[in-house]
């Protein structure tokens, strides 16, 4: 399938894609500091610079969209028809990185949180509360993801990349 757009079009549109402070990321700082909680954002001294660092509970949140991170299992997650060869390495490569960074921060002694956006979408309460609650009580590493209209929270796997 042919690309709709010209090439200059399609890069000014891909050029205003952000890496930090998305919707996603911050509807969930919102609902974190209503909680009371307070944290650093974009961990520049950490592997991977998580989104939100809550340093009192050694705790980091990385706040993934589900396409560029790959999210299987998503709706929100399609590998895009065109240029497939590429999206898909690229995608692979963002995975490997982000395995890697969770790896890195579980070794530090960090517990680590991914929230996808697919959760935030469907139930951004129930996330920032299962955030709130696994950061001043919570052990080890988890995802939380969508399952229907509320999130489910899996554990982490943290293997060595």
């Amino acid at each position: 399938m042919v690309d709709v757009m010209s090439a200059v079009d399609r890069s000014a549109l891909m050029s205003r894609i952000r890496g930090k402070n998305t919707a996603p990321e911050l509807r969930i700082r919102k609902l974190l500091w209503q909680q009371g909680l307070r944290y650093r954002l974009h961990g520049v001294r950490l592997p991977g610079r998580p989104d939100l660092v809550f340093p009192r509970w050694r705790a980091a949140v990385f706040v993934h969209g589900c396409f560029w991170h790959r999210h299987t299992g998503c709706p929100l997650f399609r590998l895009p028809k065109t240029r497939t060869e590429f999206w898909d390495e690229k995608l692979c490569l963002n995975q490997q990185r982000d395995s890697r960074a969770v790896h890195a921060l579980v070794e530090g002694g960090w517990k680590v949180a991914v929230a996808w956006e697919c959760a935030i979408r469907s139930a951004p309460e129930a996330v920032g509360r299962e955030l709130a609650e696994w950061i001043r009580h919570g052990e080890g590493s988890i995802a939380i993801e969508a399952d229907g209209v509320t999130c489910a929270t899996r554990a982490l796997e943290c293997a060595r990349p």
